[in-house]
């Protein structure tokens, strides 16, 4: 089944031309079908090219789905262009009053700050826990891993001592937990971050378990007992170029960044680099969208608040 978008998106056009089945809004309004409603709260500063990454990722599902953008009011973003906020995106005060199927936090370029001093921490709690009643499940991305770690149970992060880049091996555990259904022993998914969250202070939080994590990059995937709560500290939804491109950016800025590691063939940064986790990717956000949202969201989303 496709996936729904806006008319004019331009992620439409990429992902046609990678032949993935998309459906826009005027063919997907003929069809007697209720599709699952997806809002994606969208941190990351290059909005365009995350938006095309998690639609590719959810396309890979026999269900339909239908996803709307979310931006944050208290932040201006500087390297998206207003009109494509404008035409495309949502402020929380237009969709507050609304329930959904599923929502997806992504990461945000701001690991170095306390949470308290992100200038939209309170109005990202205020979505959090707005997301209890309205939302059946939420699939936090990296920075909003933490994000949602800290705000739900107090988990902190901790600083790493050089920046985590490159694609890890992680073990897989618990393989009767739904989300990680179908996948391999081992899986492979990029890391990109500067800091990082304790194994000792989520083994002391009861209602998680612990579903991907190796001895190099740390924790991956978490999950609370109610599924309603999915915490990943990677980046599944990367495409094969955007570990390339942070590299190449922080070199022409005079960072002398480190390759990232298990990424570039013979380690040469001019070499196209290996894509081995799309396969991890594509179960992963097909598991949470099937077992996670399908299975437990009402029919009518109104009834959110009585199944909640």
């Amino acid at each position: 089944m496709p996936i729904k978008i806006q008319n004019e998106l331009p992620a439409k056009a990429v992902l046609e031309s990678e032949n993935i089945f998309v459906m826009d809004e005027t063919r997907a309004d003929t069809q007697d079908i209720r599709p699952l409603q997806i809002l994606i709260l969208n941190l990351m500063p290059l909005k365009e090219d995350t938006e095309t990454q998690l639609l590719r990722a959810l396309s890979n599902t026999p269900l339909q789905v239908d996803c709307s953008f979310l931006m944050i009011k208290s932040h201006k973003s500087k390297n998206t262009s207003q009109s494509h906020l404008n035409k495309f995106y949502n402020y929380f005060d237009d969709i507050k009053d609304r329930a959904y199927d599923g929502m997806i936090i992504t990461g945000a370029p701001v690991e170095h700050m306390e949470f308290e001093e992100v200038n939209y921490w309170d109005e990202l709690c205020s979505i959090m826990e707005w997301s209890k009643k309205r939302v059946t499940s939420t699939l936090h991305i990296c920075w909003a891993s933490q994000a949602g770690l800290y705000y739900y149970y107090g988990i902190r992060k901790y600083p790493m001592k050089e920046k985590l880049s490159g694609v890890y091996k992680h073990r897989t555990m618990h393989r009767k937990i739904p989300l990680i259904r179908s996948m391999d022993d081992y899986v492979y998914c990029p890391h990109s971050r500067n800091t990082e969250i304790r194994r000792e202070d989520i083994e002391n939080c009861s209602d998680l378990s612990i579903l991907a994590d190796s001895d190099e990059s740390g924790i991956l995937l978490l999950i609370d007992k109610a599924g309603r709560k999915v915490f990943i500290q990677g980046h599944p939804e990367y495409d094969r170029m955007t570990l390339n491109n942070e590299y190449h950016r922080d070199v022409a800025k005079g960072l002398n960044p480190k390759l990232p590691v298990n990424y570039y063939e013979h380690d040469n940064p001019f070499e196209k680099p290996i894509l081995s986790w799309r396969n991890f990717s594509n179960t992963l956000y097909a598991n949470w969208l099937n077992f996670y949202v399908y299975q437990n969201t009402p029919y009518e989303l109104k009834e959110m608040e009585k199944r909640i």
